[in-house]
């Protein structure tokens, strides 16, 4: 039989021309191991994604089990079913029935797309205002939010009426006008390097979508879920916006997403057209279940009244003369380099002593911190050390 890497690149399709390459056999807690049992330290919850760490003992038992029940059943919305339910309850309380209907997805980039048609839809209005440096997801309305041409021409032509503010410049809340349906940012920009916006920005943005009509979407696919250190990063700015998209950790480590708004809102895609958005497998009932269950995890063990110890103590383990800048909030941190070359060099030597870093597509002078939640202070020790000597050995 044919090596599992040659049949990889036979049959797997490839996003680019250098994969990572690590053949992962299995994973557990923060830790991945490949096909000859080395150990990695996981520094980036596969992008954000696994926040309680990897086969988590509960999440396992809660998938089983809803599979013992059922799993799929019918298109999203027409059975009642208790997994949706009980996450979609549970969603309205953690908002403060602030956002009190929830639509569930199967990812962030189909979350994105549908609540710029649920803001187009409900306010009958056409412009989309996005961030420049902001990353929304791949497919083609959300390819469609991304200022870089580079990443975008050649699939191009993307979706009209579609402008571009600056990042933390509140003065820009002058080009949301009347036409405007909604204006889309992350909290934390993500791909950018983690850079976290000013309560300025966000209120100046706010006022102006109330003043025009317009709605706010916050994209919190990799805020959420406690990374910040608070269950979603609106509510440590205390602005609160009119939709909030969720994916990533929000199903616990398998594929969910969500995009949440009020009732009044949402209400609007039920009628004229009737099912003016429906999906197949959103709203998955074992999705359901494991999100669920890593909510009462986080909760039930404290882990968000831990983050601000641990941001703290990654911040006073990683100095180095060669970094320039830790940023970011809560387990969610970018190490500014000066170049990428650097940042290559220190994801090979990481990799090699056990550590898996990563990078940011619009920025490629930092390195991705993205523990899971679960990392013990022993663990970042290590992994800061590993950093640093990665820095010495330059």
């Amino acid at each position: 039989m044919q090596a599992l890497k040659e049949l990889f690149f036979k049959h797997i399709a490839q996003t680019s021309d250098s994969p990572i390459l690590l053949e992962i056999e299995r994973a557990d807690g923060v830790y991945l191991y490949d096909n000859t049992g080395k150990s990695y330290l996981d520094l980036i919850s596969g992008i954000s994604v696994n926040s309680l760490g990897h086969s988590h003992p509960r999440i396992i038992k809660a998938a089983t089990e809803q599979i013992n029940k059922n799993m799929h059943l019918m298109v999203y919305g027409e059975y009642i079913q208790q997994p949706q339910v009980k996450l979609a309850t549970k969603l309205a309380e953690l908002t403060n029935q602030k956002l009190d209907s929830t639509y569930f997805v199967n990812s962030g980039s189909e979350a994105v797309e549908a609540a710029i048609k649920l803001a187009k839809r409900y306010t009958g209005k056409k412009e989309i205002i996005a961030c420049e440096n902001a990353y929304h997801g791949s497919t083609h309305a959300a390819l469609s939010l991304i200022s870089h041409k580079e990443y975008t021409k050649k699939f191009e032509p993307l979706l009209t009426d579609i402008s571009f503010i600056r990042f933390n410049h509140p003065e820009d809340a002058v080009f949301i006008k009347n036409k405007t349906a909604c204006v889309i940012i992350e909290p934390i920009q993500g791909e950018a390097g983690y850079i976290p916006a000013t309560f300025e920005f966000l209120k100046a943005i706010k006022e102006a979508c109330d003043k025009n009509g317009s709605l706010l979407i916050f994209d919190e696919v990799q805020t959420g879920m406690g990374r910040t250190g608070s269950f979603f990063a609106y509510q440590s700015f205390g602005i609160i916006p009119d939709i909030l998209v969720l994916a990533k950790a929000f199903g616990g480590g398998m594929p969910l997403g969500a995009f949440i708004s009020s009732k009044k809102i949402m209400d609007s895609l039920s009628k004229d057209p009737a099912l003016g958005h429906i999906t197949t497998f959103g709203g998955h009932p074992v999705c359901c279940a494991t999100s669920m269950e890593a909510i009462k995890i986080i909760e039930e063990e404290k882990l968000i009244s831990q983050i601000a110890e641990k941001e703290k103590l990654f911040r006073n383990l990683l100095k180095h003369k060669k970094i320039i800048e830790v940023r970011g909030k809560g387990l969610m941190l970018a190490i500014q380099l000066d170049s990428f070359d650097t940042v290559k060099k220190c994801i090979s030597y990481c990799l090699e002593k056990g550590v898996i870093i990563d990078w940011f597509l619009f920025c490629d002078s930092a390195i991705r911190i993205s523990p899971p939640l679960i990392i013990s202070n022993t663990q970042i020790e290590f992994s800061c050390k590993t950093l640093v000597d990665a820095l010495n050995n330059l």
